[in-house]
């Protein structure tokens, strides 16, 4: 167990304190929270490169813990119960939700069928991932201080188009791993 195997427990355990906050209303604690858990993805990153404590927990770990925090942000901030200022359109999180479900069923394909264990994260992958988080953070700036506007609607389709546009080029990467492994 590495401290950067910790760190991203840690970043785990604080999703349900996440939920909770916009559960009951306390906008500003889940900004801060989800922006802990950014700082605390950053620093078992740099950790894990600069002791050299990469290991196959973390690497299994680590997207775990980010992928877990988004997909609780996206359908809690969806939720129409939560009464909030302004919450996500529950199409966003069934659109994210559905792609990175294809992506794990296709990558337990690839793996079960061709023996591929590596599919890494691919550029538009990663420009998708970035762009839902700064959405999430737009989103909880709206409802905790009423900022920013009109960016919201902007990193929305973004986030939307980029979902689309990665989920896509992972399947042409699979089908290009496949014509490689047969």
């Amino acid at each position: 167990m590495t401290l950067a195997n910790l760190l991203t427990m840690f970043r785990m355990a604080m999703i349900p304190f996440f939920i909770m906050a916009i559960v009951y209303g306390h906008s500003v604690v889940a900004l801060w929270v989800f922006l802990g858990a950014g700082i605390t993805d950053a620093l078992d990153g740099a950790i894990a490169r600069f002791f050299n404590q990469r290991s196959a927990l973390g690497a299994f770990l680590d997207p775990a813990a980010d992928k877990l925090m988004l997909t609780s942000a996206f359908v809690v901030l969806a939720l129409p119960a939560m009464n909030l200022a302004y919450s996500i359109p529950v199409w966003l999180p069934v659109l994210t939700i559905a792609r990175d479900v294809v992506i794990v069923l296709l990558t337990l394909i690839l793996h079960l069928t061709y023996g591929i264990k590596s599919f890494p994260p691919t550029i538009p992958g990663k420009a998708t991932t970035l762009f839902q988080i700064s959405f999430i953070v737009g989103v909880l700036l709206k409802n905790s201080y009423g900022l920013p506007g009109p960016l919201l609607v902007f990193l929305m389709w973004s986030v939307a188009g980029l979902t689309l546009v990665s989920g896509l080029h992972y399947i042409w990467k699979m089908r290009e791993l496949i014509k490689g492994a047969a």
